[in-house]
């Protein structure tokens, strides 16, 4: 009974992951919230979280396994819709802040994506956050504050100009600045990562103008603490 239980919690698990959006979707097609009947990053979280706490109870073994496999299912629903709903509420909120051009918020799973260019944060070549440059930079780190029970991995990335090398330490020293006036604002060290991709994760053609400015940016990649 209990390899049945698994297998088929299992399967409607990747059903549930089926249903839910892509990376470069989500928001900015309005699937979420129009009632379309696409399942919600929410809901999916919640049934996900059902499942799984499902599979835990009744792996718990004794006779009381489907008493604890229902329990184990309502606590995983609860935990799974309360962070999801958290994310979502999070993003709305930091799209309505964000109001620079060219930074985007995208839910990603179990985790928000924040992606600001180079160009609203640095001038050519540098590590230095502009003071003029850092309005976005504090929004974020008061949406930070609000939702305590998150981590924020700060990732900086480049464009494929220059040496390779060149390029890594530069993205690298690009999100320890950023970083930097997250904890100045308030966000607890303890909560923030920072680290350099350099070129090695294009999102755009390094072939065009066009191109090498999205590959240009910094990444803020919000985990909910589980």
């Amino acid at each position: 009974m209990t390899r049945s239980f698994l297998i088929a919690a299992t399967a409607a698990t990747f059903a549930v992951a089926g249903c839910t959006q892509p990376y470069n979707q989500g928001y900015n097609q309005g699937y979420n919230d129009t009632g379309s009947g696409k399942v919600s990053n929410t809901q999916a979280g919640a049934i996900t979280g059902a499942l799984l706490g499902g599979a835990l109870g009744a792996t718990s073994g004794g006779d009381e396994r489907i008493t604890k496999a229902a329990a184990g299912a309502i606590i995983g629903g609860l935990i799974g819709g309360a962070v999801g709903n958290q994310l979502d509420k999070q993003a709305q909120e930091l799209r309505r802040d964000l109001d620079t051009n060219g930074v985007s918020v995208v839910r990603q799973g179990d985790r928000l994506v924040v992606t600001m260019p180079q160009d609203v944060l640095f001038a050519t070549d540098s590590s230095a956050v502009r003071p003029d440059l850092q309005q976005d930079l504090y929004t974020l780190a008061g949406s930070l504050n609000r939702y305590p029970d998150t981590t924020v991995e700060v990732v900086g990335h480049t464009d494929s100009d220059g040496e390779a090398a060149y390029n890594q330490r530069l993205s690298e020293a690009r999100a320890r600045s950023v970083a930097n006036i997250l904890v100045s604002a308030g966000v607890p060290q303890a909560r923030v990562i920072s680290y350099g991709r350099g070129e090695e994760q294009p999102v755009a053609s390094n072939y065009t103008p066009e191109g090498k400015a999205q590959n240009r940016r910094v990444e803020f990649i919000i985990r909910a603490n589980r």
